[in-house]
């Protein structure tokens, strides 16, 4: 599984765009079908990732595509044009139930099969930004093709007619909810863009409290939000310190036969230790030792 701290989307038809997301060092780069491709435009942008697919070099950056959400009468080409070119993942949008995700998975196995790949290299992430998708989590999360729940925040606020605000607090529950689902089944949970990419200030603030909610990235729309997303999702060099002392004490101890005992005046037990795990388990898969 891919560490995803920043997953940044480019819109398909913009070889430039494209082209310069390779040099940012971002974790993912999501080359859109959807949203960021107008719709005279979407056989352009499938076209344009094909291109990018065969002759970019991502580096380390995860090479994604988004296609158009299931229903839309785009998403079966956009599918079946830009997989036999084997991107690391599909993006499907607005998904609101386990079928539609099933749909992709078997037109991904098909090609799996087809090309001689193994079975799951492609991955699929879905973007979760309706009442009904949040409401039918507990299903969807569980489809074996998984890596990642995406969560729209602006989509969503629109879906219950809520006022979108720049302290969210009318997300947080369907934030939380997707990092439950998210958590419950071992999946990556990807929290929502901030619109203003110029708010340099406001995406630091957003972006640590994703990652205190338990979001472990964000979605990001400029160069300029790549390395306040990336800082904020990496655990610090003190917060790896504390994690590896309570993994190491912890061991220690039960060695000794102690359960729960006291660092530095706090007691510290299974769930400390889980949480620090993940700690270490995050810090690794963003290349920090």
């Amino acid at each position: 599984m891919h560490s995803r701290r920043a997953l940044l989307y480019m819109p398909g038809d913009n070889w430039k765009m494209i082209t310069k997301s390779v040099t940012l060092g971002v974790d993912s780069i999501c080359m859109d079908m959807e949203d960021g491709t107008a719709i005279n435009k979407k056989d352009l942008a499938r076209a344009t990732i094909v291109k990018a697919l065969l002759e970019l070099d991502f580096g380390k950056s995860e090479k994604l595509a988004r296609i158009n959400s299931v229903g839309s009468g785009f998403e079966k080409d956009d599918i079946e044009i830009v997989l036999p070119y084997h991107p690391d993942g599909i993006v499907i949008p607005k998904i609101e139930s386990f079928d539609q995700v099933e749909w992709a998975s078997k037109i991904i196995e098909t090609a799996e099969l087809k090309y001689g790949w193994p079975l799951n290299s492609i991955r699929v992430l879905i973007g979760v930004e309706t009442a009904k998708g949040i409401l039918n989590l507990k299903e969807i999360a569980t489809h074996p093709r998984l890596d990642a729940i995406i969560f729209g925040g602006e989509d969503f606020a629109a879906s219950i007619g809520a006022v979108r605000t720049k302290e969210a607090v009318e997300l947080l529950y369907a934030r939380q909810a997707v990092i439950v689902a998210c958590a419950a089944n071992d999946l990556q949970a990807i929290d929502i863009v901030t619109i203003d990419y110029k708010d340099i200030e406001a995406l630091r603030i957003e972006s640590e409290f994703g990652a205190r909610l338990g979001f472990v990235g964000k979605q990001i729309i400029h160069p300029a939000q790549v390395e306040p997303v990336q800082t904020a999702f990496t655990p610090n060099d003190e917060a790896v310190a504390y994690a590896k002392r309570i993994v190491e004490t912890f061991e220690a101890n039960q060695k000794e036969g102690k359960g729960a005992y006291s660092l530095d005046g706090k007691m510290i037990d299974m769930p400390l230790v889980k949480n620090a795990q993940k700690v270490l388990e995050r810090t690794k898969a963003a290349g920090k030792n």
